[in-house]
């Protein structure tokens, strides 16, 4: 039966490869397909380089594949494919653009006729090598989890970091430029390091975070001495609006934490305590802060800008974008068809999406945003799936930072919030963009592939040795285990003096023979245990009947523990190195729960 169960669950993750070979190969397929009608409506020929940019681009995602197979062969089989889906249709984009930038400002010394499309793919070489490198030396997502603390402290060193450039960005303060190096943007890289510190520290804290406080208005509101880790985040968030200037930041740095603490704690008031938080503080510095004020300013009146006396601050793009998302209308004017070039410098970056809104129609914006939304579901179906806490609070954080910032840059372009300059996820032009999101990639496949090796190849245990049983007449000598001491309140005397007392077994040796220790329930003992360590409350214990330390779920006590008769089963072993986690495995893809128990060979 174990056999069987493990050998249809191997089957089953060869098969879930096998249809992610079959999703990468449609995936670039439609990419290149897109490029051959990009090209046909500019230019009326096929576009040069086709088989160069094709067969690399194929060879790039098959040895990720091949990473993939090897050591997460359990993943799910859409996270990569849905990325690369993504990489690909934004080098697309970016390449028809780059025709027409060029076609448009033909001036010499134009920044915008440079092309962007080959060093983004430069950029996705490199960021699909991280990500492999990630699959390939990172052999547990727990891993991170010693590393908490220095997540965080690399994280507010990368935050900070902007404030001290003397130069700003198009109004805000988010790239880091050195002599000689191409300039990057740190909060990328921050919003991987610190939803892992969130991950660490609401695992650890979650318990005092979600005990209930004064009830106000019908809702539970949280003890004041616990909200000092919201307060802190929150002013921190605040501190990068003022000093840097960038919405888009603080709006993901504290909506992340808001999101992941509800998780956490599964505490409404967390949630309702957040938002007021998070309004109050942005109508404050929207109100004070120059630049800030003329993003709300342009998103409120963006048509003001056609005005004969506007507000200064007040830009051409929110007005251009409403114009370029109408003309696409349901299917739009196709590929190559239409001019999204007219919004300026911008259309490459957070302003791509307005290209896909006109060029695609509705239609084609739905498309993508439902691949979006794929890829966030198949992160949130891997924090379910998965079985200690931390991996479930990183899964859910880093699905919440994708889908936050989508929801910013989408909103900010179609009007539904200010725009915060940051970049569309996969798609829009910028390096440390691209290699942070394919970072999260790889962080959700290690994820995915501990989810699905739990609920495809279970850890079957095995029982234990059966005790020598003394025969008719015989007393239990010196190498038999003490036999239990009879009466109802066994474990409570057990768990009360859990060391041998001498009138306790008359009649026998107290000592156990070499190289055996004394158990519980007439059980021996590996050769070579701590006698001490058979009595400690926690993983691996021997005797059914002592106590078991079971981690509760989020928000729920944890059940009493039912110990059946027979033989047991040894601990499990711990995978990669790592102590076993005493928690039920969920069983998914359509297997059947097993037992996990074997069957009693003398029943």
């Amino acid at each position: 039966m174990q056999s069987t169960a493990r050998g249809e669950g191997r089957r089953l993750a060869a098969r879930h490869r096998n249809i992610e070979l079959g999703l990468l190969a449609l995936a670039v397929a439609v990419c290149l397909a897109g490029h051959i009608d990009a090209s046909l409506a500019l230019t009326g020929k096929m576009p040069s380089g086709l088989l160069v940019h094709g067969l690399s681009l194929g060879a790039l995602v098959a040895v990720a594949h091949l990473a993939v197979r090897r050591f997460a062969p359990y993943a799910d089989p859409l996270i990569l494919p849905l990325g690369v889906f993504l990489t690909g249709f934004g080098l697309m984009l970016l390449d028809r653009l780059d025709f027409s930038y060029k076609a448009a400002h033909p001036g010499k010394g134009d920044y915008q006729k440079l092309p962007a499309a080959p060093s983004q793919m430069m950029w996705v070489f490199i960021s699909v090598a991280a990500a492999i490198a990630l699959i390939v030396f990172v052999k547990h997502h727990r891993f991170f989890q010693r590393y908490v603390y220095v997540m965080m402290a690399g994280a507010l060193v990368l935050l900070t970091a902007p404030v001290f450039s003397p130069t700003d960005s198009f109004g805000a303060k988010r790239w880091i430029k050195l002599p000689g190096l191409p300039s990057f943007e740190p909060d990328e890289f921050v919003k991987v390091a610190i939803t892992i510190f969130f991950a660490g520290y609401l695992m650890a804290n979650r318990d005092a975070l979600a005990l209930a406080g004064r009830k106000v208005w019908g809702m539970t509101l949280p003890r004041g001495r616990h909200a000092g880790p919201v307060l802190a985040i929150w002013a921190v968030s605040l501190l990068v609006l003022i000093f840097e200037r960038d919405l888009g930041t603080s709006l993901i740095f504290f909506g992340l934490f808001i999101v992941m603490l509800y998780v956490a704690t599964e505490r409404t008031s967390w949630v309702v305590l957040g938002v007021l938080m998070a309004v109050g503080g942005a109508t404050v510095v929207g109100t004070l802060e120059p630049h800030v004020h003329g993003r709300v300013e342009a998103w409120l009146h963006p048509l003001d800008y056609y005005k004969p006396v506007h507000d200064p601050a007040i830009s051409e793009q929110p007005a251009e974008a409403l114009f370029s998302l109408g003309t696409g209308h349901l299917t739009g004017t196709g590929l190559g068809s239409g001019r999204p070039w007219l919004i300026g410098f911008a259309g490459r970056s957070d302003f791509i999406f307005t290209t896909i809104g006109e060029e695609l129609g509705l239609a084609g914006v739905t498309a993508v945003l439902l691949v979006y939304v794929l890829l966030i579901q198949r992160g949130l179906r891997t924090a379910i799936g998965l079985t200690d806490p931390f991996g479930k609070l990183l899964a859910a954080g880093l699905s919440a930072a994708l889908a936050l910032q989508i929801f910013v840059v989408v909103g900010g372009v179609s009007g539904l919030v200010p725009l915060t300059g940051k970049a569309l996820p996969f798609l829009a032009a910028g390096g440390s963009s691209l290699l942070a999101n394919w970072l999260m990639v790889a962080l959700l496949i290690k994820l995915s592939d501990s989810s699905g090796r739990t609920a495809l190849d279970p850890v079957q245990p095995t029982p234990e040795p059966l005790p020598a049983q003394a025969g008719p007449g015989e007393r239990a000598g010196a190498s038999d285990p003490a036999p239990p001491t009879p009466g109802p309140d066994r474990n409570q005397d057990r768990n009360q003096n859990p060391g041998p007392s001498a009138g306790s077994n008359q009649g026998q040796d107290p000592s156990p023979a070499p190289g055996r220790t004394l158990g519980g329930a007439g059980q021996p003992l590996a050769p070579g245990s701590d006698p001490t360590a058979q009595t400690t409350v926690g993983r691996g214990l021997a005797d059914p009947g002592a106590a078991t330390e079971l981690r509760p779920a989020f928000g729920h006590a944890p059940a009493t523990p039912q110990h059946p008769t027979g033989p047991q089963p040894s601990a499990p072993q711990a995978s990669y190195g790592y102590p076993p986690v005493n928690e039920q495995p969920t069983h998914g893809y359509g297997l059947p729960p097993q037992s996990p128990f074997p069957p009693n060979p003398s029943a």
